[in-house]
């Protein structure tokens, strides 16, 4: 799996901010390295390579290459029976998650989730949350958060400002939240307050209808302006999920457009369509600004990983799944 003669040219010719990889890229580590690799080399060396890495049903890495990781439930578990233990596995569960990557030339993931699933919201997001309270959501977050970080790898937060609760999975048709924005800002949207200072957040095509009965959050300048931006605080960079997912109505250029004019700095497409692709590099702008401003900074706060003996690491890991029951 390398880059098509295309791929090349629209890189170098669009200059995307950067770019996601999908199980349909991937085959084994010398692959995707070269991969990485050669589509650095037409984008420019800081460039962001991001990745769905949480572990359960979303991870693009896995056996007989890599590791499995465990859902963001089993955090939840150990932390339920002692919360500094389940504070300490999410830490390190999301560095073994981050030197994977690293090796790979993988810089960005997107985790970790911020979500608070209730009953009877729909299963996409389900057992990928670390609980169903905000207080204990934001903590093993931010655990996964600092854990990537040390690793060298940045964290995106998701689904800003929540998708726990949506009824619909956002990949095929979009969800409407009918709850008050009381109850909102003291469940869903609370759990990402904690973590506003975290460098990238990507957006949840939700309807909330308490405040913008009609756009969901990724195309809304009402949730993204008093809500991602002023009650949760999130200065970050904002990207949009991904623009082509069923959640959506108009075509890609309409819906890059929407974004934008909401508040997104920029806009995440990830069907891999080529003329899709150039759609959404057709309509989004040059980043300046604000959200220049916030793309530097996101990059700037990447680091070198930290020193870690990760055969030693991972059986540490593998007993903390094992004696917390997860």
């Amino acid at each position: 799996m390398t880059l098509t003669a295309e791929e090349r040219a629209f890189l170098r010719g669009a200059r995307p901010w950067g770019l996601i990889l999908f199980k349909r890229n991937i085959q084994d580590k010398k692959q995707v390295v070269d991969l990485v690799r050669e589509a650095i080399s037409e984008l420019g060396g800081n460039s962001p390579v991001l990745i769905d890495q949480e572990g359960g049903r979303v991870q693009r890495l896995g056996p007989p290459h890599w590791p499995a990781y465990p859902a963001g439930a089993a955090y939840g578990r150990i932390y339920d029976g002692d919360a500094h233990a389940g504070l300490v596995a999410a830490r390190l569960g999301a560095r073994l998650i981050a030197a994977d990557l690293v090796e790979l030339g993988i810089n960005v993931d997107c985790l970790p989730l911020a979500d608070v699933p209730v009953p009877g919201a729909d299963r996409v997001i389900g057992d990928r949350a670390y609980g169903e309270t905000p207080d204990k959501v934001a903590a093993i977050a931010a655990a996964m958060a600092e854990g990537l970080a040390d690793g060298g790898v940045l964290p995106v937060l998701k689904h800003i400002p929540g998708h726990g609760r949506a009824n619909a999975d956002s990949h095929e048709k979009l969800p409407v939240v009918h709850a008050s924005r009381a109850t909102l800002e003291g469940s869903d949207f609370a759990a990402f307050r904690p973590l506003k200072k975290l460098p990238l957040a990507m957006t949840a095509h939700v309807v909330f209808t308490a405040i913008d009965p009609v756009h969901p959050a990724t195309t809304s300048a009402t949730m993204i302006g008093q809500v991602i931006r002023s009650f949760i605080g999130f200065d970050g960079l904002l990207m949009s999920d991904d623009i082509s997912m069923g959640a959506l109505s108009g075509s890609i250029a309409e819906r890059t457009r929407a974004a934008i004019a909401a508040g997104c700095d920029v806009v995440l497409h990830c069907n891999g369509k080529l003329d899709e692709m150039r759609a959404v590099a057709g309509e989004a702008p040059e980043l300046a600004g604000a959200a220049a401003r916030r793309a530097a900074a996101a990059l700037a706060v990447r680091k070198s990983p930290s020193g870690i003996d990760l055969a030693a690491a991972r059986r540490e890991f593998a007993a903390m799944m094992t004696s917390g029951n997860a």
